[in-house]
């Protein structure tokens, strides 16, 4: 959003990061930092001195909308503000941040309490997908929110850049940094935790690989279960043939998924974890890879079933397994799929047409206009 707001046109409010000019300096907006550090945000001190600042920032530049990036800590200093100032304010949910939410509303009344108060003064919550804006209605319904209490919700699906994600990109380099070869390799990108499927993913590919020698997983990223995962490939015969390639630069991104024959994205829902929307999963899209998604959470929002790829039982690894051998069989329907994710993402999931549904919202409910449109009672 601030990349793609019209330069000025917004101010970032944020906390202090080592390294943070260089990316500040790439934005065409204001970024105002606090001189604590991000992590801190959520102390006393940190919001107080956060409210404080956001408040003064509102007075100065005449901001009539202000977006919360998530609700804790940032809808705290934005109903501080709002309270005040009577400056509506939107929260950005993400699906998981709401499945945790449910669960602490429903075993604290404290939370309870806080959730219904930063939830129930924002003028419209934004979901980043339809499973996010169910689990978002759920959630009103169990903060109690009666009609004239409650937020809007509206959805907007994600997107990614198709400038700097593109097929056709050299990844030869790539291929010999990660030792990838010649071979044809099915992807995920992912933080290796339990809900990101990759366990399945490999159980899935151990059923394949007997039948294409030529074929191997790669998967990039980091994260706390890499010994265990490590561990099942070699129980499973696969150790030599599933490449951990842990963290990939970003700017390298773009040429890792060019080397893939299918983007493997099996995540599912695991009790307070889900993939709410899965920008990986568009990414590669705008690569033009035919991507195979676990049917859970917010996925089915970001591969369309048959136009830019398929979806699949993601608590299954035959089922995962049959659905990749259907791809490596078809290569028509690999081409297909692949050139519809690069329409899709051309068309639709880009970060223009998410800003500007982004600031359509903020135009409907911010300035006097919104407030007045949606008069409300005392939350």
């Amino acid at each position: 959003m601030a990349r793609h707001y019209p330069p000025g046109g917004m101010v970032i409010s944020t906390g202090s990061w080592p390294g943070s000019a260089v990316a500040d300096a790439e934005i065409p907006q204001r970024v105002d930092r606090l001189d604590i550090p991000s992590t801190r945000l959520r102390t006393p001190l940190g919001l107080a001195r956060w409210s404080q600042r956001a408040q003064a920032l509102v007075s100065e530049t005449g901001a009539d909308f202000i977006w919360c990036g998530n609700l804790k800590p940032a809808g705290y200093p934005a109903r501080w503000v709002h309270a005040r100032t009577d400056v509506p304010y939107a929260v950005i949910f993400h699906g998981t941040d709401l499945l945790k939410l449910e669960h602490h509303v429903e075993a604290s009344f404290a939370r309870h309490t806080t959730a219904r108060a930063l939830i129930g003064s924002a003028a419209v919550c934004v979901a980043n997908s339809r499973w996010t804006m169910d689990v978002c209605n759920r959630v009103l319904d169990r903060l109690g929110l009666e009609p004239h209490h409650r937020p809007a919700v509206r959805t907007v699906q994600l997107g990614t850049d198709p400038q700097r994600f593109q097929p056709g990109l050299d990844s030869r380099d790539v291929r010999d940094r990660c030792g990838l070869g010649d071979g044809r390799w099915l992807l995920t990108v992912a933080r290796l935790v339990e809900h990101k499927g990759v366990d399945n993913g490999i159980r899935a590919f151990a059923l394949l690989a007997p039948d294409y020698p030529d074929l191997g997983y790669a998967v990039a990223g980091v994260g706390e279960i890499r010994p265990s995962l490590e561990a099942l490939a070699r129980s499973l015969g696969v150790g030599e043939r599933v490449r951990f390639l842990g963290g990939v630069p970003d700017d390298c991104l773009p040429q890792l998924l060019n080397t893939a024959t299918i983007y493997l994205g099996p995540s599912r829902e695991m009790h307070d974890k889900v993939e709410g929307f899965g920008i990986a999963l568009v990414e590669a899209s705008a690569c033009g890879v035919p991507v195979v998604g676990g049917a859970s959470g917010g996925i089915p929002d970001a591969v369309r079933d048959g136009e830019t790829g398929l979806l699949t039982d993601p608590e299954s690894p035959p089922a995962i397994a049959a659905t990749l051998r259907r791809l490596l069989e078809d290569e028509v329907l690999r081409a297909r799929l692949g050139a519809g994710g690069r329409a899709a993402v051309e068309s639709h999931y880009n970060w223009e047409r998410v800003t500007a549904d982004m600031r359509a919202i903020a135009a409907e409910f911010g300035g006097m206009n919104g407030r007045l449109n949606r008069a409300r009672g005392p939350s």
